[in-house]
């Protein structure tokens, strides 16, 4: 039996972190940074770490990997706002805004390097 640890991420990390590999990774992060708001910046030699909120998401780069795109639901304060951000980035839209039953407004994107963004606000169910 294994002892346990009571600290085994970094500080501020949660226990799960989508990574995403691509080619360009530069512009990823700029696309990123731009629609979300996210902070972190580019990094050349390691991932590249930006928070979206209370969330990590990792980019790297091909190499001896290959491309390995992802599938996110972000929820954002302003899914209009984030939305038009994301169409002025030159998105493909999947789903314009829109009203779901479970509470959801929500939008679909994929970006150009073929990720696919459900874009989300909560409200509450029925109004």
């Amino acid at each position: 039996m294994t002892a346990s640890r009571s600290k085994f991420t970094p500080d501020g990390w949660p226990t799960v972190i989508p990574r995403i590999i691509v080619d360009d990774v530069q512009g990823l992060v700029q696309f990123i940074k731009k629609v979300f708001g996210a902070s972190g910046k580019y990094e050349e030699e390691r991932p590249s770490v930006l928070t979206i909120g209370n969330s990590k998401v990792m980019i790297s780069g091909t190499g001896v990997r290959d491309v390995a795109n992802a599938v996110l639901y972000v929820y954002v304060p302003d899914v209009e706002a984030t939305y038009q951000r994301a169409v002025a980035a030159d998105v493909r839209v999947i789903e314009k805004p829109m009203d779901l039953p479970y509470g959801d407004r929500r939008c679909m994107v994929q970006d150009r390097w073929g990720n696919t963004w459900q874009i989300a606000t909560y409200h509450k169910a029925g109004s």
